[in-house]
């Protein structure tokens, strides 16, 4: 099976665009546009819809891209095998993250992967809660790093307990105090992430009663963070994304004391790739050897 032709139509939409799948594909436009068209008629249906403003997918082509990434991961899962069988160490690796984890965790992850692995190719896609679960869910990623409870239909591999601080500007009545009672937070003014990805702070106001007064919406962890500095409202966020953070704010522990917990998802489909399988173990060994507070 010609697989490279359904390589460059993913490439197209992601990209959305001819011309960047191109550059990024090392080949000219005219063969990237040509590849599509000889796909549309064997296909018999058009698959994409071009316009000024981009590229995106037809109805049929909606239905058809699950397939299509599912063939791309077969491809490559057997491609690993191979190498498996004859010594060789390679493949890629399709990983997602959030902004906490990309920041702190995965460089030093990564760095000490290449070098038992230089030949394994790793590929980072960085978004929120929603974002990674998404991505597990239409095989965009081999395994992803999440915060449980989640509702992804993978294996789970708890990491670590995460305490969730409250974040307050200072100056802020409570900001003199030693934890921040969750109850008198009744009346403030939030701050949080978009519904899709803002479970934490809804899970831990929600276990005292508090449904939170949000004000403000953004999908930048880093965001929030100035906006508290900036005296906008207040905000409960993970102590792993406020490491080594030095912003004009206050961070203190919640009474009750509360915390998600990160964890690594891997699908099942990805249980047949050796590159895949070597990384989540080195993941889950890394966490254990340099995070003291953990939880598997």
């Amino acid at each position: 099976m010609d697989i490279k032709k359904y390589e460059t139509l993913l490439r197209v939409i992601e990209q959305g665009s001819i011309t960047r799948a191109a550059d990024t594909l090392g080949c000219t436009q005219s063969s990237v546009s040509q590849t599509i068209n000889n796909l549309e008629s064997e296909f018999g249906f058009p698959v994409l819809i071009r316009s000024r403003t981009g590229i995106r997918l037809t109805p049929e082509g909606e239905k058809i891209l699950p397939a299509i990434r599912g063939i791309l991961t077969s491809s490559e899962q057997l491609n690993q095998i191979v190498s498996s069988i004859r010594g060789l160490d390679t493949g890629i690796v399709r990983i997602g993250t959030f902004s906490s984890v990309g920041v702190h965790w995965l460089p030093s992850m990564i760095k000490e992967f290449a070098g038992m692995y230089p030949d394994i190719e790793l590929n980072l896609m960085s978004g929120d809660y929603y974002d990674v679960e998404q991505w597990l869910k239409d095989g965009s990623i081999d395994l992803g790093f999440i915060a449980l409870p989640s509702s992804v239909n993978c294996r789970t591999f708890p990491l670590m307990e995460d305490r969730l601080l409250a974040v307050l500007p200072i100056g802020h009545r409570l900001a003199d105090l030693e934890q921040v009672p969750l109850v008198d937070l009744k009346d403030e003014t939030f701050i949080s992430l978009l519904a899709a990805s803002d479970q934490d702070v809804r899970r831990v106001l929600e276990s005292v009663g508090i449904r939170p007064k949000v004000k403000y919406k953004t999908k930048d962890d880093y965001a929030i963070i100035s906006m508290v500095e900036n005296g906008l409202g207040i905000s409960i966020m993970p102590e792993l994304l406020l490491q080594g953070h030095h912003s004009n704010v206050v961070t203190l522990p919640t009474f009750p004391g509360v915390q998600r917990v990160i964890a690594l998802a891997v699908p099942d489909s990805a249980e047949f790739s050796p590159a895949v399988q070597a990384f989540a173990l080195h993941v889950r060994k890394w966490v254990s050897r340099n995070c003291a507070n953990k939880n598997g």
